[in-house]
């Protein structure tokens, strides 16, 4: 884990805290979970542009040599893969 310093207003920690102790769980733990349900609401967009870049930087690099894969993917698939 990473330990991070933060700051909360006095009814933040306060609200925190009473959460905390209702749930029976640590207020680093508290933190812990409601970062993680803040970020699962949050789109993940900035991945895309670098998923983009990684698949395109792919595109060619690995030529099989056969003009028909799309045509016969199952049968080259196999040839590959011995089965």
């Amino acid at each position: 884990m990473i330990r991070a310093q933060i700051q909360f207003t006095e009814e933040q920690h306060r609200t925190l805290r009473r959460w905390a102790l209702r749930q029976g769980i640590s207020v680093a733990e508290a933190v812990r979970r409601c970062v993680e349900e803040g970020m699962s609401r949050v789109p993940h967009h900035d991945d895309v542009p670098d998923r983009v870049r990684e698949a395109l930087g792919v595109v060619g690099r690995y030529h099989s040599g056969r003009s028909d894969v799309a045509e016969r993917h199952d049968e080259n698939l196999a040839d590959v893969f011995g089965s």
